[in-house]
């Protein structure tokens, strides 16, 4: 069950005559605007948070196969699937 709390907040007359507009438009309350602004400003301050960068393991080794092209994912996978059959 949610709370509701009445405070007063300040803002732009513009800004205010623009969300008052479009909440008459779409049937919504200025209160219910405001929240669902405010819900997805989190919501998406939460998805862009920095995370920690992830780490790969390399190994050690003396770098491409001479004519091994990275560019060319069907060569990459025969190469591949000889390795397989070497197996």
């Amino acid at each position: 069950m949610s709370r509701h709390m009445r405070t007063t907040i300040r803002m732009d007359d513009s800004l205010l005559h623009q969300a008052k507009e479009y909440a008459a438009q779409t049937g919504t309350t200025l209160t219910s605007l405001i929240e669902d602004a405010v819900r997805e400003f989190l919501a998406r301050r939460r998805l862009h948070r920095v995370r920690e960068p992830v780490r790969l393991p390399t190994f050690d080794g003396a770098g491409l196969r001479p004519g091994v092209d990275l560019d060319d994912t069907a060569s990459l996978i025969e190469l591949m699937d000889e390795g397989d059959a070497t197996r």
